[in-house]
């Protein structure tokens, strides 16, 4: 085949503009630091990189849940400690009041303290997170108990809610309020049984050998292991959290990583690509210098 002074030039000038499309690519890798920056570029780098991104957002997602989750329980559990010590301080006060050297006007005192701990309890129940109560089920628009320590049993449920911390995995972020606040035997509640208490006080009526406040001991001690028994329960759903979280963990830095090494540039490698990239289209413009034939206007000159 007769190689024309035409063919040289034609070729040449593709093999330059190889050449730049080649420096282009390396320059483009360095300002994004990415691999690709169309899908075009390199498809099955796109398509893994869409898989990882997808999945690091799902995590992060789920542990944006976990953050609803700590606030849940949490919260429950700190309310749950304050339970707890209001009924032990109201058992002390029982114990107290089964004193027989106690009059009638110091045991109407007590049941004044008894109230108190009582409307306490009310706002323990009636607890607020982000504008959730969150010891009424799923109706966490609205407070458990009304000012007298009533269920407002219009609204008042012990449903589970569930917040999903991993791919099918849900967790229960709430406590049993019926766990809580009502008698397993007698199904009498916590305010009522409080209410009782102090009204008996009030009237004396502590039976001939003080066995009506012992009575009251007995379901104030239910009451208790009741509230102890609900927030162990919390704590080993905490405990599993925990272990959620840790594994979110983990997965978010290796998708990330996974993600990094999927689509970023090793910057030292593109550099040394680059440069070489240089030298060769520097050689390649030196080389058609010399290949492309002087024309008649050269010497003419």
């Amino acid at each position: 085949m007769r190689v024309t002074q035409s063919m040289l030039s034609s070729n040449f000038l593709r093999n330059v503009s190889n050449s730049y499309e080649r420096m282009g690519k390396y320059q483009e890798q360095l300002s994004t630091g990415k691999k690709v920056t169309k899908p075009s570029d390199d498809p099955v780098v796109a398509m893994k990189g869409m898989n990882y991104r997808t999945e690091l957002t799902e995590v992060q997602q789920y542990q944006r849940n976990l953050g609803e989750v700590h606030t849940w329980m949490d919260n429950s559990d700190a309310a749950m400690d304050k339970m707890t010590k209001a009924l032990q301080r109201t058992r002390e006060l029982a114990v107290q009041a089964s004193n027989d050297s106690y009059e009638e006007g110091q045991r109407a005192n007590i049941a004044k303290e008894v109230r108190q701990l009582k409307e306490h309890l009310i706002d323990l129940g009636n607890t607020k997170v982000n504008d959730k109560h969150i010891f009424n089920g799923t109706s966490t628009t609205n407070p458990r108990f009304d000012k007298d320590g009533n269920l407002d049993t219009a609204n008042a449920n012990s449903a589970a809610v569930n917040i999903e911390v991993s791919d099918g995995v849900k967790i229960r972020v709430n406590t049993n309020p019926s766990n809580i606040f009502v008698d397993s035997e007698s199904g009498q509640s916590m305010m009522e049984a409080l209410e009782n208490f102090a009204t008996d006080l009030e009237s004396g009526e502590t039976g001939e050998t003080g066995d009506q406040l012992d009575d009251h001991i007995e379901n104030i001690d239910g009451f208790i292991n009741q509230v102890v028994n609900e927030r162990a329960s919390l704590g080993a759903r905490m405990n599993r959290v925990d272990m959620i979280e840790n594994r979110l963990n983990s997965q978010e830095i290796t998708t990330t990583q996974v993600l990094s090494d999927n689509e970023d540039v090793d910057v030292e490698k593109v550099i040394m690509n680059l440069k070489s990239q240089e030298s060769v289209h520097r050689a390649a413009l030196s080389t058609g210098a010399r290949i492309i034939q002087p024309t008649l206007m050269d010497f003419l000159r």
